[in-house]
């Protein structure tokens, strides 16, 4: 199992500067990935083509770019892009976000979200192989148009599935998925199991499994979950990230983190190996001072 650190998820916030920094920090520390959320800050895509003309051996991913607002045949020229740029260590991994987001907020529509994604993915999957795409749907009518992107090779791509729909087409489709909220227990029976059957189905190869989760070495547990559960009270409001967290039979998202000593901490992270996750995401909550570098260090010993 591959170990990483995901940015953005964790309440914490800097500049370009601090997030090339930041990248730095996890690729001296060994690590295998960085993946970066796209929430209401710095496009991650963009932003992780400049982080990996700094930082040159760690994987580079999104974690996840919402696909509602960017035309397909757009975001696969900036995937393509930002591939080139990092030397082919991107991963795509792209969502539909949430209706409160996308209809609210933005103002398109979010029925049928899973036509939605099939429709998206028929045009994009080709364009990030290369291939020339002549597509009629109905939401997205594309003819006669091929991406040639000097370095870049076909690009990796995971969507975030949580749903058996969203999950089967993640399968049948796509490199794999990227989640947040799932426990481990979720992750095994719910996650892993109908997404590898999906992917054998469809033929495809054994899928990439990225599982973000809260983590914090700590000696102070219950203090840290108090303030986590406030961090990340929003995702437990969520349709999507509270039918997970009812799977696992837990309150909030406090309640999935990772949080204790080294051996508390190898102990649950076990879990998620052992339940088929090929990419633990660590968002490293910065609860207390030194929380986050004692974090980074701890996760440094297990690769």
């Amino acid at each position: 199992m591959r170990i990483g650190v995901m940015l953005g998820a964790d309440g914490r916030r800097g500049d370009l500067d601090g997030i090339v920094a930041s990248a730095k920090q996890v690729e001296a520390a060994g690590l295998d990935n960085l993946w970066m959320a796209n929430i209401f800050s710095f496009d991650a895509i963009g932003t992780l083509a400049v982080v990996g003309r700094e930082v040159p051996r760690i994987g580079l991913g999104t974690a996840v770019t919402p696909t509602y607002p960017r035309h397909p045949t757009a975001l696969a020229q900036q995937a393509l892009t930002t591939a080139a740029a990092t030397g082919n260590r991107f991963t795509l991994g792209i969502g539909l976000s949430h209706k409160i987001v996308i209809e609210n907020m933005l103002g398109f529509s979010y029925d049928k979200p899973a036509r939605h994604m099939r429709e998206y993915l028929d045009v994009l999957m080709p364009l990030l192989r290369g291939d020339a795409v002549n597509y009629d749907g109905e939401q997205y009518r594309v003819h006669g148009l091929q991406l040639a992107v000097p370095g870049a090779d076909p690009v990796p791509t995971v969507v975030a599935a949580l749903g058996p729909l969203m999950l089967r087409i993640a399968g049948e489709r796509t490199d794999g998925t990227n989640t947040w909220m799932v426990g481990p227990k979720t992750m095994e029976d719910h996650i892993v199991k109908r997404l590898t059957s999906a992917a054998e189905a469809a033929g495809r190869p054994a899928p990439r499994v990225v599982g973000g989760v809260p983590i914090v070495l700590t000696n102070k547990p219950d203090a840290a979950r108090e303030s986590i559960a406030t961090t990340l009270a929003m995702y437990g409001q969520l349709p999507s990230y509270r039918a997970m967290l009812d799977r696992e039979g837990v309150d909030g998202p406090a309640d999935i983190a990772i949080l204790g000593d080294e051996n508390a901490l190898r102990g649950e992270i076990d879990r998620f190996r052992n339940a088929g996750v090929t990419d633990f995401n660590a968002a490293i909550m910065n609860v207390e001072d030194g929380a986050y570098e004692r974090t980074l260090e701890f996760l440094s010993s297990l690769v």
